[in-house]
């Protein structure tokens, strides 16, 4: 065993700059001497944290956080249940922290970082972040609403004359009217030449929307829309910042918040110029709950992200995905990220037990009985690889993860609410702002469209009036037009035997009358 330490060892004694992750563990006892790291320069070649819910994935998020921070590269990371939030004060110490970070060798002095706090369309405690739903695109929001191939075919047709037309699909709003416009007569005529839009295609979509403004996607599709370069901000002590997006009630809007951050991601590859191979990464991005972006996502879908994730690198960024299984990531994607940090894995279940093995052969060749030493990791303990400076794979390692030095507990609401006031990005991003878009000219195209209607209507009925009182004074013209009669006054006589009690007076003394005559009368 003496040879396999000595080679993991060696496996990770770089001189580059590195973030440290723990140190190796030798049949449950550390090796502080053997320290197990990820150079600064591979982290833009992605990589993965997984493993069962409590196991210390949060834990370990925070702790690379927090060294990339101090190593001075910015962090975005999606803080999913708060915990993340003690990032920015420094942690508190008890007898047990302490004999851990001793048994590792870890010399544990308690720091804060400087931290940002966001949170979707102002919905929390953090700085609103919005996206235009021009800039989200068809594809993502497609993707957030839940459509099928051929719905999402016609939301790009819809996008498509859009842009054509110059109209600004700024909110939900903007898309709903557009939506009400493409199916009125005027707006079929447009669409004649490009291909339709089927009544029944576009109720489903206006049905999802409304569903999707009821969650408040109202509040995060708008104005200001969120600039990703804010991301890449640096401290003037030489500190990377780290931006936190708070995802509160993340069971009510899973799609929103996943595509959400896919959107932050494809952004920042638009924007960001060509980097190539850098020392340290421009930003790192933590992907938290990453299930949530592959579940029911389309085939163009996924193969956006694969893309993008495949792209990014050469712009300076880094993305680590953190979920609870590499089977949650889809086989073009996991294989774009070179290191794995994989906690505690179960097997109480066949799909548990699929999950284990198809993790196991993620790994590089190695000694260690992985499907085995992978269920009985303890907490905050891990089966870590990564890529070293020269872009080859480091020996698999039984590793016990470092104590992040920050608070590991969440921060206190008032004090997140006092940062969020002070911030300079609050003063940028804090107010809404709702400027002419396509509502407003396509509200006033239909109205004046409906008046114009109305108008030719009116006309309509005054032509077809004038037209029949030209007709009845030519008629009257020829002597054709019809007699009149001339009115009088009904005489007392008639007027007496117009009343019904006279008439049926006289009607019985008929009657008696004629029973008298052919002896049809009653016997008295």
């Amino acid at each position: 065993m003496t040879d396999a330490i000595d080679a993991i060892r060696a496996g990770y004694s770089f001189e580059e700059d590195s973030i440290e992750l723990g140190v190796l563990v030798d049949e449950g006892t550390p090796v502080p001497d053997a320290r197990i790291r990820i150079s600064l320069s591979m982290l833009n070649r992605h990589g993965l944290v997984a493993g069962a819910t409590g196991t210390g994935k949060t834990k370990t998020l925070q702790l690379m956080a927090e060294q990339v921070s101090r190593a001075g590269v910015p962090v975005f990371a999606a803080d999913i249940k708060g915990d993340l939030s003690g990032l920015a004060i420094p942690g508190g110490t008890n007898d047990k922290l302490l004999e851990r970070t001793a048994a590792i060798g870890q010399e544990f002095t308690p720091a804060g970082c400087p931290v940002e706090f966001y949170a979707l369309g102002g919905q929390g405690t953090g700085v609103p972040l919005r996206a235009t739903v021009s800039q989200f695109g068809p594809l993502l929001l497609s993707k957030v609403l839940g459509l099928n191939q051929t719905q999402e075919s016609s939301l790009a047709l819809v996008f498509h004359y859009a842009d054509t037309n110059n109209l600004l699909l700024l909110d939900l709003k903007d898309l709903m009217e557009l939506l009400k416009f493409l199916t009125s007569a005027e707006g079929k005529t447009e669409l004649a030449d490009i291909g339709g839009l089927s009544k029944a295609t576009v109720g489903v979509i206006q049905r999802q929307v409304t569903a999707l403004a009821a969650q408040g996607g109202d509040t995060f599709f708008g104005e200001p829309e969120f600039d990703t370069n804010d991301l890449l901000h640096v401290t003037t002590d030489g500190q990377g910042v780290i931006s936190l997006l708070e995802l509160p009630n993340l069971q009510d809007r899973p799609a929103l918040f996943s595509t959400f951050l896919m959107w932050l991601l494809a952004d920042l590859y638009q924007d960001l110029p060509e980097a190539g191979d850098l020392d340290k990464p421009k930003l790192v991005f933590f992907f938290d709950e990453a299930h949530l972006l592959f579940d029911g996502a389309s085939k163009a879908f996924t193969d956006a992200i694969e893309q993008t994730v495949r792209l990014i690198r050469s712009k300076g960024v880094g993305v680590f995905f953190v979920t609870q299984t590499p089977k949650d990531v889809p086989e073009d994607v996991l294989a774009q990220l070179g290191s794995r940090v994989q906690h505690q894995l179960r097997a109480h279940t066949p799909n548990d037990a699929k999950a284990l093995k198809a993790t196991v052969n993620t790994y590089p060749k190695t000694d260690y009985d992985l499907a085995e030493r992978l269920q009985q990791l303890g907490i905050g303990e891990a089966i870590v690889t990564v890529l070293n400076p020269k872009g080859a794979p480091t020996p698999v390692a039984w590793t016990r993860m470092r104590a992040p030095q920050a608070s590991m507990d969440p921060l206190d609401s008032t004090a997140m609410a006092d940062g969020v006031a002070r911030s300079v990005m609050q003063g940028k991003y804090g107010t809404a702002v709702d400027r002419e878009s396509a509502y407003e000219v396509l509200n006033a195209k239909l109205q004046a469209g409906a008046e114009a209607a109305a108008a030719e209507a009116a006309a309509q009925e005054q032509a077809k009036q004038q037209a029949a009182y030209q007709k009845e004074q030519a008629r009257l013209e020829r002597g054709t037009a019809p007699r009149r009669t001339t009115r009088r006054d009904k005489s007392f006589f008639e007027k007496l035997t117009e009343n019904t009690m006279v008439r049926q007076m006289a009607r019985s003394a008929a009657r008696e009358i004629t029973r008298s005559i052919f002896g049809t009368g009653r016997r008295r």
